[in-house]
């Protein structure tokens, strides 16, 4: 016979067990969600889009969308705020303390053009200008989530390396702007116009490595 206080922690555990599997199916619900939003968003656009071709293609119903997402909104904001936290990870992982400034930004320009020229991405942006005048806060929005977080996170690692006399100091945001723009200049226009495919490894290597070249002359430290 299980005395009180074993049934209690039995219980308990048991509880327990059941609150973790209930949050892991429900991330995993609205990762589904996620995936599915995505499609529809990329295939008709925000607007067109519709919770009801969502619910469709996710498998559920639009009451049970509603209890993840209260908004299409809400939705498309989660969408947006996934893939950028991806970005957003892969590029902080580019840039460490320590070592040299020059090996630390090829890396990050490489991974930074190799990211934002990718057919993916560019039909993402593509959508999302797309919509910049019916919806201008789900364009903002996507901005401050993407690229000026980006600008942000960059500017820290500029300023560090500023304050440790790697760079000539300056203001690191306006560097790092400055940094990505030389990245992916030329190429911007064309690939969101479509009339230049994605790059391949070696186009991106001349380019990063000709931003690296200029932006290190630009901002060297000063001779004493």
């Amino acid at each position: 016979m299980i005395k009180g206080s074993e049934a209690s922690v039995a219980k308990n555990s048991y509880e327990d067990g059941h609150a973790k599997r209930s949050r892991g199916m429900d991330m995993d619900r609205r990762a589904a969600i996620l995936d599915s939003a995505e499609e529809i968003f990329l295939e008709d656009g925000y607007q067109a889009a519709s919770m009801s071709a969502i619910a469709a293609k996710v498998g559920g119903s639009k009451g049970t969308l509603y209890n993840y997402f209260p908004s299409k909104e809400e939705l498309f904001l989660a969408c947006v705020s996934r893939h950028c936290d991806t970005l957003q990870e892969q590029m902080s992982s580019l840039i460490t303390d320590g070592g040299a400034v020059r090996d630390a930004l090829t890396r990050l320009g490489k991974r930074y053009v190799e990211v934002v020229s990718s057919d993916d991405l560019v039909r993402r942006f593509r959508m999302i200008v797309g919509e910049a005048e019916r919806a201008p806060e789900l364009a903002q929005s996507f901005y401050q989530m993407g690229p000026a977080r980006g600008q942000r996170t960059l500017a820290d690692y500029i300023e560090k390396a500023m304050n440790e006399g790697q760079l000539r100091k300056s203001d690191p945001l306006r560097a790092a702007q400055q940094f990505l723009g030389l990245c992916y200049n030329w190429l911007s226009k064309a690939r969101l116009c479509n009339v230049a495919p994605a790059p391949d490894a070696a186009t991106i290597k001349r380019d990063v490595d000709e931003a690296v070249r200029v932006f290190m002359a630009a901002y060297a430290p000063e001779k004493r």
